[in-house]
């Protein structure tokens, strides 16, 4: 199947949002500043500012003087680039492959998205449309190339050309619609090949000899014999799936449907790669070009499609749907190969303690936040803080057993945190402490636990660790940093609490 691509053309982009804003203001006379050398100089002048005597390099001060009500926007150079790139994401319902044709033009790669509307006339006519409907003004053209696409949106009058017609839609353009240099034109218009009829068919030698090799490769690239290339805004995820609405959609129970109806479609492909999520993120496009979206995610790569679609209903509710949403995208935005024991897209299979423990802490975890639940493994490291690593697959074994024959904290801060204490020297547990601005008295305390620092990871003192609970019953562990100096006061801090 050949690539079919759209163009379309804003000749007056930037004209059509002055003409909208000038329509807000009632028909007020208005001009765009700038600042030079520390003064606001007129760069645009509306139409009725023009009637006034209004123009261009004038201070704005000097206007004001004409018309005090004088309306002044500041002028930004990069707008055009900012609207064209808002107009590409907003085209995204329309293909996942969104070019700019800078300055004032986008492409689209449209093979296998016409059938949604029935066809290619029809999806032209609702792209029409909607852009009408907007106030924009604009060229729109269908080709098999995007050369013969862009000519006939600039130069051309059919909209959509057949499959195969290039050279013969190019034909009576004028040499210009090739997107040659100015140069090249020039040369070919004194020897008067002012439409692309008269030269295309000379021999490609003799055009490089004359003009040299851009207009072979211009004429290649319309005409579909060489390859030009289409850098999309926004590559669209491996692991995607659209679901365009001939219906907006508002109500929770279509946007369910709509999940269900995706994640059936993206499972299957996932599992032929035997692969399943990890991380899923469902996008809503709505009419008004606002985009919402959820994402859930997952302890382990999983294709069952149940628990996936419980996971995105708990989040529905975050969805605004407004007026309609009119696409829907699912992408897989991180997966991972599929457990053994996943086997099947409809089932889970016996053995399964661990998938289903797997499956009840993701519900908890969209719940309770993504960070509320974590799995820890022993690590081999003399200091408490690194003694432990964080652990997202629930199959990973612990290469070394836990300590278990040391007393140590239900609670470790990630960070020991000083404290204020007093003890009796040299190696007595403290008889009282002070933290966050609270005095702690000390009733029992045992101690002291030397550990020393990894002197082949970093250089330090070592830590004397004391176990001490106070008059309310409440027990902390806390060290003293390095050993005891009659001439310098010990650093004390708090590591953790037990239970």
């Amino acid at each position: 199947m050949n690539k079919r691509y759209v163009s379309i053309w804003f000749p007056h982009l930037v004209t059509d949002q002055m003409a909208i804003r000038q329509k807000e203001l009632d028909g007020q006379a208005y001009v765009l500043v700038a600042y030079e050398h520390n003064k606001q100089i007129i760069v645009g002048v509306s139409h009725e500012a023009k009637k006034l005597g209004l123009k261009p390099n004038m201070p704005l001060a000097d206007a004001r003087i004409i018309m005090p009500s004088l309306q002044a926007f500041k002028h930004q150079p990069l707008r055009q680039q900012k609207l064209l790139k808002m107009l590409a994401e907003w085209f995204i319902r329309y293909s996942p492959y969104i070019a700019l044709a800078s300055p004032d033009g986008l492409f689209l790669e449209v093979s296998g998205c016409t059938h949604l509307w029935k066809g290619e006339v029809p999806y032209l006519q609702e792209i029409s449309s909607r852009l009408k409907n907007a106030g924009y003004h604009f060229k729109i053209g269908m080709a098999d190339t995007l050369g013969t696409a862009w000519a006939i949106t600039h130069h051309g009058r059919n909209q959509i050309i057949k499959s195969g017609e290039q050279l013969q839609a190019l034909l009576p353009l004028p040499a210009k619609a090739l997107r040659l240099a100015d140069d090249t034109l020039q040369r070919l218009a004194k020897l008067g090949f002012h439409q692309i009829e008269s030269f295309i068919h000379i021999a490609p030698s003799t055009l490089r000899r004359r003009f040299g090799e851009e207009i072979n490769l211009r004429i290649g690239q319309a005409i579909g014999h060489q390859p030009e290339a289409f850098e999309t805004i926004s590559e669209p995820h491996p692991y995607q799936e659209r679901l365009y609405c001939l219906e907006p959609i508002q109500t929770a129970k279509g946007i369910e449907i709509a999940i269900e109806n995706l994640l059936e479609n993206l499972c299957r492909i996932l599992h032929k790669d035997d692969v399943g999520f990890r991380n899923a993120t469902l996008k809503c496009y709505r009419l008004d070009g606002k985009l919402q979206q959820i994402s859930i995610g997952t302890n382990q790569a999983s294709i069952h499609i149940k628990h996936l679609f419980k996971l995105f209903e708990l989040k529905i509710k975050q969805i605004e749907p407004d007026l309609g949403i009119e696409l829907f995208i699912m992408e897989a935005t991180k997966v991972e190969k599929l457990p053994k024991q996943q086997e099947a897209l409809w089932q889970i299979q016996a053995q399964h303690n661990l998938s289903e423990i797997s499956e009840l802490l993701d519900r908890i975890s969209i719940k309770a936040g993504k960070n509320a639940i974590r799995r820890y493994l022993p690590q081999e490291h003399h200091w408490p803080e690194h003694s432990i690593t964080a652990i997202n697959d629930l199959q990973q074994q612990p290469e070394t057993e836990w300590p278990n024959h040391k007393l140590r904290p239900t609670v470790l801060l990630n960070q020991p945190e000083p404290i204020q204490v007093s003890a009796p020297i040299p190696d007595y547990p403290p008889m009282n402490f002070t933290y966050k601005g609270q005095l702690h008295r000390v009733i029992k305390a045992d101690g002291p636990e030397r550990i020393e620092r990894e002197w082949w990871l970093n250089e330090g003192k070592h830590r004397d660790y004391y176990y001490v609970e106070d008059e309310k019953g409440q027990r902390y562990w806390i060290f003293r940093l390095g050993h005891y100096h009659s001439e310098m006061a010990a650093q004390w801090f708090i590591h953790g609490f037990f239970a």
